[in-house]
């Protein structure tokens, strides 16, 4: 049986330098089935109802303003410490159509703890369905993607051993999920510090929480507190887009 060689799109090896990266990182993962009550009434009241990515994505944030080492990042250069961000920046995964293949593209989303929940919306769906080419980050990505493998492993290399670079073109927490395909990713696949993704939810609210991190940048336990804190900044965050409706 023949069957026929696939050339790898610049998507396809943005990823694959992704993945690279990640099993680099000693990463843990911690699950936790979190009863999201209040938050799910809360949300079915706004028309429309906002996406549940971006109020995790603007939640983590909140919480990585109170939990400093959220929103720490493992460096090398010049030598090897840990850099504390000001504020996070969100990478969102949002699958797009490009020459009629589905790629994942991260949209960054800059300080969402300190924007509205229709910002962080606002600049998901930018990410989602501009042009490809008419973002600047997504432009990167293809021109990088499409150099030589060794260049490509020292500038990637690069940018995420120098923090500031690191979170201009990477971000400093990752969100992606399948939980709206009726799927969940057990074993996450990130190169960040922390990344979040979750599973369907049940009709009573509830659903399992998955969330990696750089075991290198701080312990399970941190992760653990802050995972406990979802409930809450969650409903604080809907209660807030309610009163802005």
């Amino acid at each position: 049986m023949t069957g026929r060689s696939i050339r790898l799109t610049p998507s396809r090896v943005f990823i694959a330098d992704m993945s690279r990266m990640a099993r680099r990182t000693p990463q843990g993962v911690l699950t936790r089935r979190i009863a999201f009550t209040e938050a799910a009434a809360l949300r079915a009241t706004l028309d429309p109802r906002p996406q549940w990515t971006a109020i995790f994505a603007k939640a983590w944030a909140e919480i990585a303003a109170e939990l400093p080492e959220l929103r720490r990042t493992y460096a090398t250069l010049p030598w090897p410490h840990l850099y504390e961000h000001p504020t996070s920046v969100a990478s969102i995964m949002v699958e797009r159509e490009v020459e009629g293949e589905k790629v994942l593209f991260p949209a960054r989303v800059k300080s969402p703890a300190e924007r509205s929940l229709a910002d962080v919306i606002g600049d998901i769906e930018l990410a989602r369905t501009a042009p490809i080419g008419a973002i600047r980050h997504n432009r990167i990505i293809l021109l990088v993607s499409r150099l030589p493998r060794p260049l490509r492993r020292v500038l990637w290399w690069f940018a995420f051993n120098r923090p500031r670079h690191r979170a201009h073109y990477a971000g400093t927490f990752g969100v992606s999920v399948v939980g709206h395909l009726g799927a969940s990713i057990i074993v996450p696949v990130s190169p960040l510090t922390t990344f979040i993704s979750y599973g369907p939810f049940a009709e009573d609210g509830t659903v399992d929480v998955t969330i990696g991190f750089d075991h290198r940048v701080m312990d399970g336990a941190v992760v653990a507190r802050a995972m406990g804190l979802l409930d809450a900044r969650l409903t604080a965050v809907l209660r807030v887009a309610k009163g802005a409706a």
